[in-house]
């Protein structure tokens, strides 16, 4: 180890020797006859390099002129083709032979770095083909070429060192036993003409990345473990020699940094944490250095992160004083504004903490020194400033409170209740913390903001409430008691005017519980639904969050019915407020939903306030869509007549609209107008449900439900507007997004509806039989399937062609969208089980099974993608479940012509197939393995790495 003593003393460089092109002899072994019989034939642009047969005086030529219209060449399309041609150059033979020509001293980098790279890929890739005679000269011309990139280009050097990395860990264990002694030892020699500092920094980027190269490496299985478990061994020899070059007070910043580097790379490999002792005492050391601080917290971080390091409880014990001598500098740093020290020794403290609290509160005769260091990941979520702006280091202590709360409550009972004695008080400080941190900074300085920063903040916000909302489950009702208290002193206090960023972070405390918590039985929530109207709300943030805690607090308000008047003008007067659009539309909704019953003293205004808004046109696409869903909650707990009043007087204006539009031409504007239209009525109708066959209430609510008298409103609406939304289909019937918002209508009907469908169903059979007749849209098939579903006598009605809807659907799975493939695979999974009871369908099967049995087998054979395998596994299943004797008759005759459905398959591979179909009318799943094997098959990739994740 020693010998690097020499770098102290640099003289300089020697005089460089004249180093003559190395070639490997593989270019004459045969190897080379091999890969010559697939070169590449490649003419993408004039000049040397689209010669195909790539002579060897001229190959290195060629990659050079391609290179530089790579780099050079302003016309993208070339750059391109050059690319394109340079990687298939990689993986060819002659890489062996140019590889080496680029690495001349005469190149630029760029050039050097090409050779190199493709020399990796040969040994990466290619291993197999290289004769193990040539193991030892393919090594020594690496060390060779590193030896003088150790003091040329870097880039170049590092991509040489990955080079013999991989070809060490192919060679490993039997064909180089200590490959890294060896390498220690090569660069040791002190006949090099490279300076010590020179050899130190190349043979430790050698070292660096050959661990890299492990982890990426596609070493078969069996032999990463062998490799694995001969580095674990070689450690012996880079520890020592590391902790040697850190301590070394005459080893220069650029050398300690890349001994980090180093052992940061090395500890990812599972080392026993405590054979790493030395050296993390001496990274802990190095953090006082500036230039190495980035490097020593990676390191430290890595170290402590293995997975295997809970094992070694002692070690632990010892990196805490370390990590709590930290504090000083953490001050310091955060008192400076310095953010990244901060953030380093913060990554630190929670590596030690969220990864082994489990084990070190195990230690109880240690639990001081662990809740001094719980303590300081406390003082780090409270580092003063604004995320993301002022600070970006509180963030990353967030999930260490979730893991240190499931460590405790993991504990048996005893032991629990000390711990929970100890750390509430710890978790109650938590709260007020990032209550803090969750606060909004002023108008003024928030105007400044950048909208990236604004988003970070927000999700920021939304990772505070989560941990609130686990938090709860440590302290239980007292938390919400504890929120209460403060926001009722802040609210009654006449002392000084308070904030209304502290309101706001209280409230939203209140709304991160409540929205996941079951707060129904809290004593706090009545007075905080008391304290609401008392807000002065003279703020967009403070206003949007009292909406969204009236929102998440609108299951309790169903059993408190009369505090409803206390927040619902709120609300309304929120809904004509552009900026509060999410929030007031989205509480509204809430409300609408779990209080219907308890709303018809209202209904009358909330209708009124929602159709002026809707008018006005204040609310984006979506905000107006989840107003609908709100309106469809609320109408169905009133009377028949009273739905349709309202119902008249809310779509009315959107009829007479819908009704211009259908006489214009089409044209974009009015599509989206129409579009609109009719997402507001298929929404309306997803909710507005008199059924009640949604409700979850039990025993005294369904007292409160009214009787049902008379048609269904959503039909009798459906009956008036049908001719109408013919007419618009008639002019859009090639559009699919109109199309597709027709279909939206009577699919959302289908599903609220039920058995009361059954008057659409003579008309919405028309409707189906001339967009089948037009083109099988997805929707469309959708649409069928969903009728079908609910009201199998849909393919009764005279007026739909069932044979036709047949046809355009099996049509419809050839089609390459997969959207519509699987629309269509759906809507056979629905039919086919129909066959038996519902005659025409029967009939159809019958006579056009076969034709959608080599549909199927057409897709299986090859023609659709993988992807949509299980789709025809689904209707090949049914089809054997339903319609066997025809299935067992048709697949017979389907797969006896030759070179169906591919040209890959033998006939006993096609008989096999069919007998394993039709022997499995049980079990989908063994279906669609059968199914995805015999695609595999027939593509000719079965037992091919394209398998892998199939």
């Amino acid at each position: 180890m020693g010998k690097f003593q020499a770098l102290k003393i640099s003289a300089g460089p020697r005089p460089r020797k004249q180093c003559k092109s190395p070639e490997l002899s593989l270019l004459s072994s045969p190897v080379r006859e091999r890969e010559q019989s697939c070169r590449t034939k490649s003419r993408l642009c004039s000049g040397l390099w689209q010669d195909p047969e790539w002579p060897a005086p001229v190959q290195s030529c060629a990659v050079l002129q391609a290179l530089h219209q790579l780099y050079y060449d302003p016309n993208i399309e070339n750059k391109n083709l050059a690319q394109k041609w340079l990687m298939q150059a990689q993986v060819s033979p002659q890489a062996w032979h140019f590889s080496w020509q680029l690495l001349q001293p005469d190149k630029v980098p760029e050039i050097q770095y090409f050779g190199a790279s493709a020399l990796h890929i040969k040994i990466s890739r290619y291993w197999s083909d290289i004769p193990t005679d040539q193991y030892e000269s393919l090594k020594a011309q690496l060390f060779t070429q590193i030896t003088r990139f150790a003091s040329g280009s870097k880039i170049v050097l590092t991509r040489l060192c990955v080079a013999l990395a991989s070809l060490a860990l192919s060679m490993m264990p039997d064909a180089w036993p200590c490959a890294v002694a060896d390498m220690v030892r090569l660069f040791q020699a002190e006949d090099s003409p490279v300076d010590g500092q020179g050899r130190c920094l190349a043979l430790l980027e050698l070292l660096t990345v050959l661990p890299e190269e492990f982890q990426t490496s596609r070493l078969p299985q069996y032999r990463k473990g062998l490799v694995r478990t001969s580095l674990a061994v070689e450690c012996g020899a880079v520890f020592p020699l590391l902790e040697q070059l850190l301590q070394q007070p005459s080893s220069p910043s650029c050398v300690r940094q890349k001994v980090l580097k180093c052992f940061s790379s090395w500890v990812q490999l599972e080392v026993p944490l405590q054979d790493c002792e030395a050296l993390i005492q001496a990274a802990f050391a190095a953090l006082q250095d500036s230039e190495l601080f980035d490097s020593s917290v990676e390191a430290i971080v890595n170290a402590i992160s293995q997975p295997d390091a809970q094992r070694y409880v002692n070690t632990l014990l010892k990196l805490i004083p370390l990590v709590l001598g930290l504090q000083e500098q953490l001050r310091q740093a955060v008192q400076n504004g310095d953010m990244e020290t901060s953030h380093g020794i913060c990554r630190i403290a929670v590596a030690l903490g969220e990864n082994h609290s489990r084990a070190l509160l195990d230690q109880v005769e240690h639990w001081q020194s662990f809740l001094a260091l719980v303590n300081m990941i406390m003082f780090c979520t409270g580092i003063p400033g604004h995320y993301p702006v002022n600070e970006t280091t509180s963030s990353l202590t967030l999930t260490f409170w979730y893991t240190l709360q499931d460590d405790i409550l993991s504990f048996e009972a005893e032991k629990q209740a000390v711990y929970q004695q100890v750390y509430r008080p710890v978790y109650f400080q938590l709260v007020d913390v990032l209550l803090h941190k969750a606060q909004f900074p002023s108008d003024e300085e928030y105007g400044f903001w950048s909208s990236d920063e604004k988003e970070q903040f927000r999700i920021y916000r939304v990772d505070i409430s989560d941990t609130l909302m686990y938090v709860y489950e440590m302290l239980g009702a007292e938390l919400l008691s504890n929120l209460y208290d403060k926001l009722g002193r802040l609210l009654t206090s006449s002392e000084e005017p308070y904030s209304w960023q502290h309101t706001e972070a209280l409230l939203y405390g209140f709304q991160s519980i409540a929205e996941t918590i079951d707060v129904n039985y809290s004593d706090v929530v009545p007075g905080l639904i008391g304290l609401i109207p008392r807000i002065s709300i003279s703020n967009v943030q403070l206003a949007d969050t009292v909406m969204f805690t009236i929102g998440a607090l609108s299951e309790w308000l169903a059993d408190h019915p009369v505090m409803i008047n206390s927040v619902l003008p709120l609300v309304l007067h929120a809904l004509g407020n552009p900026e509060l659009s999410v929030s007031s539309v989205s509480t509204l909704k809430k409300i609408c939903r779990e209080c219907k019953y308890d709303l018809p003293p209202y209904a009358a205004n909330i209708v009124a306030v929602s159709q002026d808004v809707l008018m006005k046109q204040i609310h984006k696409t979506s905000q107006c869509m989840w107003l609908m869903q709100a309106l469809g909650f609320l109408l169905s707990a009133l009377q028949v007549e009273e739905i349709l009043k309202n119902l008249h007087s809310l779509i009315s204006p959107y009829i007479q609209q819908l009704e211009k539009l259908a006489e214009e031409i089409p044209n974009p504007s009015n599509k989206l107008a129409i579009v609109h239209i009719l997402g507001l009525l298929s929404n309306l109708f997803t909710t507005l449900d008199i059924s009640h066959h949604d409700d979850d209430h039990e025993g005294p609510e369904l007292r409160k439900l009214p009787v049902p008298q008379g048609p269904n409103p959503v039909v009798v609406v459906l009956q008036q507007v049908f001719q109408l939304i013919q007419k618009v289909l008639s002019k859009w019937l090639n559009d699919a997004q109109v199309v597709e918002a027709v279909c939206a209508i009577f699919e959302k009907s289908v599903k609220t509806l039920l058995d009361d469908f059954a008057p659409m169903v003579p008309q919405l059979c028309e409707m189906l039989g001339r967009m089948y007749s037009t083109i099988p849209q997805a929707s469309a098939l959708d649409l069928t399937r969903q009728a079908l579903k609910r009201k199998p006598d849909l393919f009764l009605c005279e007026r739909l062609d069932v044979k036709a809807v047949f046809q355009c659907a099996v049509l419809a799975l050839k089609f390459p969208e997969a959207p519509t493939v699987k629309a269509s695979c759906g809507f056979f999974t629905e039919l086919l089980p129909r066959c038996g009871e519902v005659e025409s369908v029967g009939k159809v099967v019958q006579e056009d099974g076969r034709m959608l049995l080599i549909a199927v087998l057409e897709a299986i054979g090859g023609q659709a993608s993988r992807s949509l395998m299980d789709c025809f596994a689904d209707i090949l299943f049914t089809l054997n479940k339903h319609c066997f004797s025809l299935l067992s008759m048709w697949i017979k005759e389907a797969l006896q012509p030759p070179g169906f459905p591919s040209a890959r398959l033998s006939p006993e591979q096609k008989d096999t197939f069919s007998q394993q179909i039709l022997r499995e009318r049980v079990n989908k799943r063994r279906v669609k393995e059968m199914v995805k094997e015999f695609t595999l098959l027939c593509r000719g990739l079965h037992g091919t790495d394209y398998t892998a994740d199939y």
